[in-house]
């Protein structure tokens, strides 16, 4: 344990900073195009199923994992497995989302990129050709990736009370603000509604196990699970904050901004009749596509495609803390975390290349580390604390209490149901991807 080691400074700014975290490229750029990839509700109805049952379960184990170790993914692996297979275990999981981040990077800076242009020259039938274009060079997706870089080290390199608290409670209040308006503004456009119940209709021809692993995955990547950011912010959480309670608050937060970023970009782009399953390129040029033809759409756009940026740079600020939290650890002294910082920044600059150069390259690096890899750190985090603490010690850190008969069956069901569950369907899929 580190004495002195960094700590939230409330409990609202502890659900602030992880709702910083967990909302962002998961709720507004990732959710949207899978469930118009995935049936519509039907990704909906397992997405709120596997939410509720196995990654609030999942995040309590990961919260838990930090604060009971006060350690970052290295550490805590060590810590609860063992010297050396839990340290190769950590440095897997951190390895994992320094690959993740430099794919995220690059979508960062193409939201930086919209929103600079959306309130500048502004989406129309002339300009869109000149934004699309931009768009496709990958050394312009590259600069702006790795000015995104720079800003988010910066911020890490403040800590987390000077840096991660303090540009989260400003950007996590605005980005609700300006999601509940554009809401409101969506619903008041003709066929709005329609449009979005219909969507919202489940089509049961589309449940297979892609659509179920999907579903999984979005509810890990959507909160942030992984066993890497979870964990380390859970170490930077006071011994008086109740987990559960901060992973339900943190989980309900995070679903309603799911579904309100869905309940402005699905009737926006059905309304003009665009295609929702455009995957990974929906944000970045169908939403553009709408903007260019929606009464007031060069303040909608730019308005929405900043706060979106804002609140998607607090993600990857998560995604780096998690890599530089967990390594400096590792080393001794004061400075440790500035030469982290440093050694990030001339590890990650050329990551960013293949990524801003492929599209198709970003959404590999999304299904494997971004859905993949994240359910499997998320479940294995799970096992590990279940197995390190005895039930009175896990059940004690959740709930602050072990004597009511509900917080026993608790324990029981994060202890078997939930990674059992999550072992299950990565196996599923995985078979199905051999054998397809």
């Amino acid at each position: 344990m580190q004495p002195s080691r960094e700590k939230f400074s409330s409990k609202f700014l502890t659900i602030i900073v992880m709702v910083g975290a967990a909302v962002g490229l998961g709720n507004v750029w990732r959710f949207p195009y899978m469930m118009g990839a995935n049936g519509g509700g039907t990704f909906l109805l397992f997405y709120i199923i596997f939410t509720a049952l196995i990654a609030i379960p999942a995040m309590t184990g990961e919260l838990t994992l930090g604060r009971n170790t006060r350690s970052g993914s290295i550490k805590a692996f060590e810590t609860a497995m063992g010297n050396r297979f839990g340290q190769y275990i950590g440095w897997l999981m951190v390895a994992c989302y320094m690959i993740s981040s430099s794919a995220y990077l690059v979508i960062l800076g193409n939201l930086l990129y919209a929103s600079i242009f959306a309130g500048t020259t502004g989406f129309n039938a002339c300009s869109t050709p000149e934004y699309e274009a931009s768009l496709a060079n990958g050394w312009m997706q590259y600069t702006f990736a790795v000015t995104v870089l720079l800003g988010t080290l910066f911020i890490v390199y403040l800590g987390v009370v000077k840096g991660i608290e303090r540009v989260s409670k400003i950007i996590v209040p605005l980005f609700s603000a300006v999601l509940l308006y554009l809401v409101v503004y969506t619903f008041l456009l003709e066929g709005a509604t329609d449009y979005m119940v219909e969507f919202l209709k489940p089509d049961w021809s589309k449940v297979n196990s892609d659509l179920i692993f999907a579903a999984l995955g979005q509810a890990f990547f959507s909160l942030g699970l992984g066993g890497t950011i979870m964990v380390i912010y859970g170490s930077y959480m006071s011994k008086e904050e109740n987990i559960i309670n901060t992973a339900t608050s943190t989980a309900l937060f995070d679903g309603g901004a799911a579904l309100m970023a869905t309940f402005f970009i699905v009737p926006t782009v059905l309304i003009f009749g665009l295609n929702m399953s455009q995957g990974p390129t929906l944000l970045f040029y169908t939403l553009p596509q709408a903007f260019a033809v929606l009464p007031g759409g060069r303040i909608i756009g730019a308005v929405f495609l900043l706060a979106l940026f804002l609140v998607a740079f607090l993600s990857i600020v998560a995604t780096v803390e998690a890599v530089v939290g967990s390594i400096s650890e590792r080393l001794k002294g004061e400075n440790s975390r500035k030469k982290i910082i440093l050694a990030l920044l001339i590890v990650e600059v050329p990551m960013i290349i293949p990524s801003a150069h492929d599209p198709d390259f970003i959404g590999k690096v999304d299904l494997y580390f971004g859905s993949g890899m994240q359910i499997f750190g998320s479940g294995l985090a799970v096992l590990v604390i279940t197995r390190f603490l005895s039930k009175f010690d896990f059940l004690h850190e959740v709930f602050g209490s072990v004597t009511m008969k509900c917080h026993q069956h608790y324990y029981l069901w994060i202890r078997t149901a939930v990674p059992i569950t999550i072992f299950i369907v990565l196996a599923t899929y995985l078979w199905s991807q051999f054998t397809a």
